[in-house]
């Protein structure tokens, strides 16, 4: 999925001031609030963003955060997002209900389904497009980015699909879709420590989460009256929680079942420089990838270049936006 945010002061790295709400607190619990985003011109689909935030840029490498529906696509027209490009981290689409199709540089065509992860590891650059199938009706899920260490942002580009076993904790459902929890995992490629989970629960559930204490995590809401840590937690929010805890208890409410998604990781330990859709470590690695989209495939000086070209669409790539006129300052 793209980051069509052109506003620099939403972009977090930029240096220029913008004026935030002081985060919210409930004990332990960081409570980071979404934006809304549209994606995608004429057909926008809005999506609900909590990272990056100016005041957070990382929960270890995850670096962005979209959430999206439930949208009836016979009426809102669905997800058309154009080929566009990726240098520096690995998207993660999970889905929750509906049907999109993935295309990509490196000749990968596949379906991201509900419960099935399609990982893109971009490293040296690749573009890609992602376009709602006829087939699908609801459109509902999360898409997700993780910035690669500095020692991996130049791997070779590639593509992953993998399907988690469920298992259970509790009273809950546990789908681990990176990394490894409560016997539920894959052997996605990741190069740096990480978990991601989609965990379910019925009404008035008490699930104890067991946590690495290296890592950070942050716990979005996608559905059902939660308490975090005896923090409340409003739907699609973030709740952020330090590293240290090696468990957190979640209280569902009585008024129905709850859908959380679990993320965390390894503080980085490193600043990134993040724009549009490419994550450097410096102004002028940002500076040059654009420059390299908009030449090889934009202008079409050299369409087998760094970032490829996605057969079987039907239409012209994502132009890259206006570069701001400061300088993208690290972030991290």
């Amino acid at each position: 999925m793209s980051n069509l945010e052109r506003d620099p002061a939403e972009v977090l790295a930029v240096g220029t001031a913008l004026a935030e709400p002081a985060p919210a607190t409930g004990g332990d619990v960081e409570i980071l609030e979404p934006r809304d985003v549209p994606l995608g011109g004429p057909r926008a689909m809005n999506v609900r963003r909590t990272l990056p935030q100016r005041r957070r840029s990382l929960i270890g490498g995850w670096c962005f955060i979209d959430h999206y529906g439930p949208d009836d696509v016979s009426t809102t027209g669905g997800m058309r997002v154009p080929p566009h490009p990726h240098t520096g981290l690995q998207t993660v689409s999970w889905l929750f209900e509906g049907e999109i199709e993935h295309r990509d540089s490196v000749g990968s065509h596949a379906l991201v389904r509900p419960g099935e992860l399609n990982l893109m590891t971009a490293g040296h650059g690749i573009s890609h497009s992602e376009v709602s199938t006829p087939e699908a009706r609801v459109l509902h899920g999360v898409q997700l980015w993780v910035a690669l260490p500095a020692a991996s942002r130049d791997v070779a580009p590639f593509f992953e699909h993998h399907v988690p076993l469920a298992s259970t904790l509790g009273a809950a459902t546990v789908r681990t879709f990176v990394g490894s929890l409560a016997g539920s995992g894959t052997a996605a490629t990741v190069f740096s420590p990480l978990v991601g989970a989609e965990i379910t629960a019925p009404a008035g559930a008490i699930v104890r989460i067991p946590l690495d204490t290296a890592f950070e995590h942050g716990i979005l809401v996608d559905a059902g009256t939660v308490t975090v840590a005896g923090t409340g937690l409003p739907v699609a929010h973030l709740g952020y929680l330090a590293p240290g805890r090696d468990a957190v208890e979640v209280v569902v409410g009585s008024d129905g079942p709850a859908r959380l998604v679990l993320l965390g990781g390894e503080p980085l330990g490193e600043q990134i420089v993040m724009w549009w859709n490419f994550i450097g470590r410096t102004h002028d690695d940002i500076v040059a990838s654009r420059a390299q989209w908009q030449g090889e495939v934009i202008a079409g000086a050299d369409p087998h270049g760094r970032f490829g070209t996605v057969d079987g669409y039907d239409g012209a790539p994502l132009p890259a936006p206006e570069l701001p006129t400061v300088r993208l300052k690290p972030r991290g």
